[in-house]
Protein backbone atom coordinates (compact mmCIF):
# COMPACT_ATOMS: atom_id res chain seq x y z
CA UNK A 1 0.00 0.00 0.00
CA UNK A 2 1.07 3.38 -0.49
CA UNK A 3 0.67 6.39 1.81
CA UNK A 4 -2.65 7.24 0.58
CA UNK A 5 -4.27 4.33 0.60
CA UNK A 6 -2.82 3.19 4.47
CA UNK A 7 -4.30 6.30 5.81
CA UNK A 8 -7.69 5.30 3.87
CA UNK A 9 -7.80 2.20 5.22
CA UNK A 10 -7.16 3.34 8.41
CA UNK A 11 -9.90 5.80 8.18
CA UNK A 12 -12.24 3.26 7.46
CA UNK A 13 -11.61 1.14 10.09
CA UNK A 14 -12.33 3.98 12.32
CA UNK A 15 -15.09 4.96 10.79
CA UNK A 16 -16.28 1.14 11.07
CA UNK A 17 -15.70 1.17 14.81
CA UNK A 18 -16.83 4.68 15.98
CA UNK A 19 -19.94 4.46 13.79
CA UNK A 20 -21.08 1.03 15.33
CA UNK A 21 -20.37 2.17 19.11
CA UNK A 22 -22.46 5.30 18.21
CA UNK A 23 -25.32 2.56 16.82
CA UNK A 24 -24.53 0.64 20.50
CA UNK A 25 -25.16 3.86 22.31
CA UNK A 26 -28.95 4.27 19.54
CA UNK A 27 -30.05 1.24 20.74
CA UNK A 28 -28.96 1.06 24.77
CA UNK A 29 -31.48 4.13 24.59
CA UNK A 30 -34.09 2.18 22.75
CA UNK A 31 -33.92 4.47 19.40
CA UNK A 32 -32.99 1.37 16.99
CA UNK A 33 -35.90 -1.07 15.42
CA UNK A 34 -34.09 -3.65 15.88
CA UNK A 35 -30.52 -5.02 17.52
CA UNK A 36 -26.96 -4.26 16.23
CA UNK A 37 -24.62 -6.75 15.02
CA UNK A 38 -21.20 -5.29 15.66
CA UNK A 39 -17.95 -5.85 13.47
CA UNK A 40 -15.55 -5.49 16.71
CA UNK A 41 -12.65 -6.96 16.13
CA UNK A 42 -13.00 -7.52 12.61
CA UNK A 43 -12.75 -3.98 10.82
CA UNK A 44 -9.81 -4.90 8.73
CA UNK A 45 -11.55 -8.18 7.28
CA UNK A 46 -14.29 -5.75 5.77
CA UNK A 47 -12.41 -2.66 4.88
CA UNK A 48 -9.10 -3.92 3.88
CA UNK A 49 -10.41 -6.33 1.24
CA UNK A 50 -13.03 -4.12 -0.32
CA UNK A 51 -10.45 -1.02 -0.63
CA UNK A 52 -8.67 -3.79 -2.78
CA UNK A 53 -11.18 -3.70 -5.29
CA UNK A 54 -11.57 -1.46 -8.27
CA UNK A 55 -14.06 1.25 -8.72
CA UNK A 56 -16.23 -0.94 -11.21
CA UNK A 57 -15.90 -4.00 -9.32
CA UNK A 58 -19.40 -5.04 -7.45
CA UNK A 59 -19.81 -6.26 -3.63
CA UNK A 60 -22.23 -7.96 -1.21
CA UNK A 61 -21.72 -7.04 2.28
CA UNK A 62 -23.17 -9.08 5.04
CA UNK A 63 -24.26 -7.89 8.56
CA UNK A 64 -20.82 -7.53 9.74
CA UNK A 65 -19.11 -5.96 6.77
CA UNK A 66 -20.76 -2.44 7.47
CA UNK A 67 -16.65 -1.03 6.86
CA UNK A 68 -17.08 -2.40 3.10
CA UNK A 69 -20.07 -0.25 2.30
CA UNK A 70 -18.22 2.65 4.37
CA UNK A 71 -15.21 2.36 1.87
CA UNK A 72 -17.65 1.98 -0.80
CA UNK A 73 -19.00 5.30 -0.20
CA UNK A 74 -22.00 4.94 2.07
CA UNK A 75 -22.57 7.65 4.38
CA UNK A 76 -22.65 7.23 8.02
CA UNK A 77 -26.16 9.16 8.11
CA UNK A 78 -27.64 6.46 5.67
CA UNK A 79 -26.59 3.86 8.22
CA UNK A 80 -28.50 5.51 11.33
CA UNK A 81 -31.41 6.31 9.04
CA UNK A 82 -31.85 2.86 8.44
CA UNK A 83 -31.19 0.89 11.64
CA UNK A 84 -34.00 4.04 13.35
CA UNK A 85 -36.23 3.18 10.23
CA UNK A 86 -36.97 6.59 8.88
CA UNK A 87 -38.76 7.32 5.74
CA UNK A 88 -35.57 9.44 4.33
CA UNK A 89 -33.18 5.93 5.16
CA UNK A 90 -32.20 4.02 1.99
CA UNK A 91 -35.53 1.53 1.95
CA UNK A 92 -37.83 3.87 3.82
CA UNK A 93 -37.94 2.50 6.58
CA UNK A 94 -38.62 -1.24 5.95
CA UNK A 95 -35.54 -2.93 6.65
CA UNK A 96 -33.46 -1.37 10.12
CA UNK A 97 -29.96 -2.75 9.46
CA UNK A 98 -27.67 -2.54 6.88
CA UNK A 99 -29.46 -4.20 4.55
CA UNK A 100 -30.11 -2.07 1.97
CA UNK A 101 -27.96 -1.93 -1.60
CA UNK A 102 -27.00 0.88 -4.32
CA UNK A 103 -25.92 -0.36 -7.76
CA UNK A 104 -24.76 2.59 -8.45
CA UNK A 105 -22.07 2.57 -5.71
CA UNK A 106 -21.27 -1.34 -6.81
CA UNK A 107 -23.38 -2.71 -3.60
CA UNK A 108 -25.94 -5.71 -3.90
CA UNK A 109 -28.23 -5.72 -0.90
CA UNK A 110 -27.02 -7.80 2.34
CA UNK A 111 -29.15 -10.69 3.20
CA UNK A 112 -29.50 -12.54 6.66
CA UNK A 113 -29.88 -15.88 4.46
CA UNK A 114 -26.55 -16.44 5.30
CA UNK A 115 -24.46 -18.21 2.02
CA UNK A 116 -27.20 -16.95 -0.19
CA UNK A 117 -25.47 -13.99 -1.84
CA UNK A 118 -22.75 -16.68 -2.70
CA UNK A 119 -25.06 -17.90 -5.73
CA UNK A 120 -25.99 -14.43 -6.27
CA UNK A 121 -22.52 -12.94 -7.10
CA UNK A 122 -21.63 -15.83 -8.90
CA UNK A 123 -24.47 -14.50 -11.14
CA UNK A 124 -23.21 -11.13 -11.18
CA UNK A 125 -19.25 -12.57 -11.54
CA UNK A 126 -20.85 -14.46 -14.89
CA UNK A 127 -22.24 -11.61 -16.23
CA UNK A 128 -18.85 -9.89 -16.42
CA UNK A 129 -17.05 -12.96 -18.42
CA UNK A 130 -20.31 -13.20 -20.80
CA UNK A 131 -20.04 -9.28 -21.32
CA UNK A 132 -15.97 -9.29 -21.55
CA UNK A 133 -15.99 -7.08 -18.87
CA UNK A 134 -12.32 -6.80 -16.50
CA UNK A 135 -14.33 -7.05 -13.28
CA UNK A 136 -14.54 -8.83 -10.04
CA UNK A 137 -17.45 -9.83 -7.73
CA UNK A 138 -16.98 -10.41 -3.59
CA UNK A 139 -18.75 -11.71 -1.16
CA UNK A 140 -18.66 -12.17 2.38
CA UNK A 141 -18.71 -15.33 4.89
CA UNK A 142 -18.96 -16.88 8.31
CA UNK A 143 -17.33 -19.98 9.76
CA UNK A 144 -20.76 -20.93 10.75
CA UNK A 145 -22.56 -19.52 7.38
CA UNK A 146 -19.77 -22.34 5.09
CA UNK A 147 -22.01 -24.99 6.40
CA UNK A 148 -25.27 -23.34 4.59
CA UNK A 149 -25.99 -25.49 1.22
CA UNK A 150 -26.03 -22.14 -0.68
CA UNK A 151 -22.17 -21.76 0.12
CA UNK A 152 -21.51 -24.91 -1.47
CA UNK A 153 -23.82 -24.64 -4.24
CA UNK A 154 -22.75 -20.86 -5.61
CA UNK A 155 -19.19 -21.41 -4.63
CA UNK A 156 -18.92 -24.77 -6.76
CA UNK A 157 -20.78 -23.17 -9.85
CA UNK A 158 -18.38 -20.78 -9.72
CA UNK A 159 -15.44 -23.19 -9.43
CA UNK A 160 -16.96 -24.90 -12.50
CA UNK A 161 -17.39 -21.59 -14.56
CA UNK A 162 -13.79 -20.12 -13.40
CA UNK A 163 -15.56 -17.15 -12.81
CA UNK A 164 -14.25 -13.73 -11.08
CA UNK A 165 -15.71 -14.16 -7.66
CA UNK A 166 -13.36 -13.61 -4.50
CA UNK A 167 -15.73 -15.15 -1.68
CA UNK A 168 -14.07 -13.77 1.74
CA UNK A 169 -13.91 -16.10 4.61
CA UNK A 170 -13.91 -14.48 8.14
CA UNK A 171 -13.64 -17.30 10.60
CA UNK A 172 -14.35 -15.69 13.65
CA UNK A 173 -14.84 -18.44 15.88
CA UNK A 174 -18.51 -18.55 16.78
CA UNK A 175 -21.43 -19.06 13.85
CA UNK A 176 -24.02 -17.40 16.88
CA UNK A 177 -22.89 -19.00 19.88
CA UNK A 178 -21.13 -22.56 18.16
CA UNK A 179 -17.65 -23.10 18.08
CA UNK A 180 -16.19 -24.28 15.16
CA UNK A 181 -14.64 -27.19 16.11
CA UNK A 182 -18.11 -27.96 16.83
CA UNK A 183 -19.82 -27.13 13.37
CA UNK A 184 -17.10 -28.50 11.06
CA UNK A 185 -14.20 -30.86 10.56
CA UNK A 186 -10.85 -29.29 9.97
CA UNK A 187 -10.66 -25.68 9.14
CA UNK A 188 -12.56 -23.06 7.12
CA UNK A 189 -10.05 -23.23 4.47
CA UNK A 190 -10.83 -26.78 3.76
CA UNK A 191 -14.44 -25.86 2.25
CA UNK A 192 -12.84 -24.31 -0.62
CA UNK A 193 -14.27 -26.76 -3.09
CA UNK A 194 -10.96 -26.48 -5.79
CA UNK A 195 -11.05 -22.90 -5.47
CA UNK A 196 -7.83 -21.59 -5.29
CA UNK A 197 -7.42 -20.44 -1.18
CA UNK A 198 -5.40 -17.78 0.19
CA UNK A 199 -5.64 -17.89 4.48
CA UNK A 200 -4.25 -14.87 6.13
CA UNK A 201 -4.09 -13.37 9.46
CA UNK A 202 -7.77 -11.02 9.54
CA UNK A 203 -5.89 -8.94 11.92
CA UNK A 204 -3.38 -7.66 9.72
CA UNK A 205 -5.13 -5.04 7.60
CA UNK A 206 -2.02 -4.86 5.36
CA UNK A 207 -1.75 -8.29 5.08
CA UNK A 208 -5.60 -8.63 4.37
CA UNK A 209 -5.25 -5.75 1.68
CA UNK A 210 -2.26 -7.19 -0.28
CA UNK A 211 -4.33 -10.86 -0.28
CA UNK A 212 -7.23 -9.45 -1.41
CA UNK A 213 -5.13 -7.88 -4.29
CA UNK A 214 -3.71 -10.39 -5.15
CA UNK A 215 -7.13 -12.52 -5.17
CA UNK A 216 -8.32 -9.95 -7.64
CA UNK A 217 -5.55 -10.37 -9.55
CA UNK A 218 -6.15 -14.04 -9.66
CA UNK A 219 -9.86 -13.37 -10.84
CA UNK A 220 -8.67 -11.00 -13.82
CA UNK A 221 -6.18 -13.19 -14.97
CA UNK A 222 -9.07 -16.17 -15.97
CA UNK A 223 -7.54 -18.23 -13.22
CA UNK A 224 -11.27 -18.72 -11.42
CA UNK A 225 -12.57 -17.82 -7.85
CA UNK A 226 -10.60 -17.26 -4.75
CA UNK A 227 -11.79 -18.11 -1.20
CA UNK A 228 -9.44 -15.77 0.82
CA UNK A 229 -9.81 -16.83 4.75
CA UNK A 230 -9.20 -14.53 7.50
CA UNK A 231 -8.59 -15.79 10.84
CA UNK A 232 -10.41 -12.81 13.52
CA UNK A 233 -12.31 -13.44 15.87
CA UNK A 234 -15.74 -12.11 16.87
CA UNK A 235 -15.24 -9.78 20.23
CA UNK A 236 -19.03 -9.14 20.91
CA UNK A 237 -22.18 -11.31 20.93
CA UNK A 238 -23.89 -12.33 17.90
CA UNK A 239 -25.71 -8.71 18.74
CA UNK A 240 -26.07 -6.76 21.30
CA UNK A 241 -28.75 -8.73 22.71
CA UNK A 242 -26.16 -11.64 23.38
CA UNK A 243 -24.20 -11.53 26.31
CA UNK A 244 -21.52 -13.58 25.16
CA UNK A 245 -21.60 -15.51 28.15
CA UNK A 246 -20.56 -18.96 26.29
CA UNK A 247 -17.51 -17.44 25.28
CA UNK A 248 -13.89 -17.87 27.69
CA UNK A 249 -13.17 -14.72 28.99
CA UNK A 250 -9.36 -15.60 28.39
CA UNK A 251 -10.46 -16.18 24.91
CA UNK A 252 -11.30 -12.45 24.31
CA UNK A 253 -8.25 -11.78 26.57
CA UNK A 254 -6.20 -13.12 24.04
CA UNK A 255 -7.48 -11.83 21.00
CA UNK A 256 -8.08 -8.35 22.00
CA UNK A 257 -4.22 -8.49 22.29
CA UNK A 258 -4.56 -8.75 18.30
CA UNK A 259 -6.90 -6.00 17.98
CA UNK A 260 -6.37 -5.03 14.42
CA UNK A 261 -6.83 -1.25 14.79
CA UNK A 262 -4.06 -0.25 17.06
CA UNK A 263 -1.94 -2.90 15.05
CA UNK A 264 -2.49 -1.28 11.60
CA UNK A 265 -1.66 2.15 13.77
CA UNK A 266 1.53 0.87 14.83
CA UNK A 267 2.17 -0.23 11.13
CA UNK A 268 1.62 2.68 10.06
CA UNK A 269 3.77 4.40 12.95
CA UNK A 270 6.98 2.23 11.66
CA UNK A 271 6.61 3.83 8.25
CA UNK A 272 6.24 7.65 9.36
CA UNK A 273 2.26 7.45 7.91
CA UNK A 274 0.61 9.81 10.42
CA UNK A 275 -3.18 10.11 10.53
CA UNK A 276 -4.51 13.20 10.49
CA UNK A 277 -4.51 15.23 13.97
CA UNK A 278 -7.66 14.76 15.95
CA UNK A 279 -9.24 12.46 13.45
CA UNK A 280 -10.95 10.24 15.96
CA UNK A 281 -12.66 13.52 17.72
CA UNK A 282 -13.55 14.79 13.87
CA UNK A 283 -15.19 11.39 13.18
CA UNK A 284 -17.13 11.19 16.46
CA UNK A 285 -18.43 14.83 16.38
CA UNK A 286 -19.19 14.37 12.45
CA UNK A 287 -21.07 11.13 13.52
CA UNK A 288 -23.26 12.41 16.70
CA UNK A 289 -24.20 15.30 14.32
CA UNK A 290 -25.40 12.62 11.36
CA UNK A 291 -27.18 10.62 14.30
CA UNK A 292 -29.17 13.47 15.79
CA UNK A 293 -30.36 14.51 12.29
CA UNK A 294 -31.54 11.02 11.53
CA UNK A 295 -33.33 11.13 15.03
CA UNK A 296 -35.06 14.39 13.93
CA UNK A 297 -35.95 12.55 10.53
CA UNK A 298 -39.61 12.01 9.40
CA UNK A 299 -41.38 8.03 10.48
CA UNK A 300 -42.44 6.65 7.09
CA UNK A 301 -45.93 7.81 6.06
CA UNK A 302 -48.39 4.61 6.81
CA UNK A 303 -49.91 4.54 3.71
CA UNK A 304 -46.73 3.89 1.29
CA UNK A 305 -46.18 0.36 3.13
CA UNK A 306 -47.61 -1.36 -0.12
CA UNK A 307 -45.59 0.95 -2.32
CA UNK A 308 -42.51 -0.92 -3.55
CA UNK A 309 -43.44 -4.09 -2.79
CA UNK A 310 -44.28 -5.43 -6.87
CA UNK A 311 -43.25 -4.45 -9.77
CA UNK A 312 -45.52 -1.57 -11.78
Amino acid sequence: MDRETALRLHEAMLLTRLAEERLVKLFRQGKTLGSVYRSLGQEATACATALALGPDDVIAPLIRNLGSMLVRGVAPREIFLQYLGRATSPTGGREHNNHFGAVDRGIIAPTSMLGALIPVMAGVALSFRQKGERRVAMTWIGDGGSSTGAFYEGLNFAVVQRLPLIVVGEANGYAFSTPPDRQMAGSLARRSQGAFTLTVDGNDAAAVHAAAAQARQHCLAGKGPVFLVCETFRMKGHAEHDDQRYVDPALLREWAAKDPLPRFEAWLAQRGWTPEPGLAARLEAELLADAEAALEAPWPNPDSLLSGVFSS
